[in-house]
């Protein structure tokens, strides 16, 4: 893992190298003003790639959370570049990128079992605080809302389409998901979608406006998301438009 993550880090540098190689005529009005300054010497051009180089790749490794020591890695890169004899074999090292990897996982797996259990204990106090709320009503599921908007259209069944404008946020306000800030409301199938949305979906009027407090087993549960963290109660605006005719596309 800790080899191929290196090739990735690599294969970002080469991207980034091309792309300082495009052609001029693709450069835009800033960068055509950079080109009035005096360019660099070498020295100094070396330096600054030599050190954004070094930065790249800590940062890399810092959010992969990689605790490797800098002062081997220059060791190492230094003997790459001079090609002088390794400190270490091939199979010495292989061992120990098998190793490395194996504990990276395990430290992985701890970090989100902890996130899991304070997301559990955290959403569970907020429902539980929530539901008492003004306007919030809870259905047998977990599952609660409140009326922001009454519309007077049609109800979807789990077998429609519909058309809706929403926002989605965690418990500490970040908003992970906002067709509202794109600009255009999202098409799907009401079956297509989070438990949460579902059963919500097959309540709502066309035309209504609710938020959803959405309990994380109706929602992305232990696993999470990309940016949804596991057992995370997520609140939602959403605001039905309407029911489409014909299958999903």
């Amino acid at each position: 893992m800790i080899r191929l993550m290196v090739v990735a880090l690599a294969m970002g540098l080469t991207i980034g190298l091309a792309r300082a190689q495009e052609p001029a005529g693709k450069a835009t009005a800033p960068a055509a003003k950079a080109a009035d300054k005096p360019a660099p010497s070498e020295a100094e051009l070396k330096t600054k790639v030599s050190y954004g180089i070094g930065l790249d790749f800590g940062k890399k490794f810092k959010a992969q959370g990689a605790d490797i020591d800098p002062d081997q890695f220059v060791k190492g890169l230094k003997d790459g570049l001079a090609g002088t004899k390794a400190a270490l074999t091939d199979e010495e090292i292989n061992e120990a990128f098998k190793a490395f990897s194996a504990a990276m996982q395990t430290k992985a797996q701890a970090t989100m079992a902890a996130v899991a259990g304070k997301n559990k204990k955290e959403g569970e106090a907020f429902l539980a605080a929530n539901k008492s709320k003004e306007g919030v009503k809870t259905l047998p599921s977990g599952l609660q809302y409140k009326v922001l908007k009454n519309g007077t259209g049609k109800t979807p069944k789990a077998t429609d389409t519909v058309s809706a404008h929403y926002a989605g946020r965690l418990l500490d306000g970040t908003e992970f998901d906002s067709s509202i800030k794109r600009g255009e409301p999202a098409d799907f199938p009401v079956n297509g979608v989070i438990p949460g949305w579902i059963e919500a979906l097959q309540l709502m009027k066309v035309g209504s406006k609710w938020q959803l407090f959405i309990p994380s087993e109706m929602a992305y549960g232990e696993r999470g998301q990309a940016t949804i963290p596991p057992n995370s109660v997520l609140i939602f605006d959403v605001e039905l438009l309407g029911i489409q005719d014909g299958e999903a596309k």
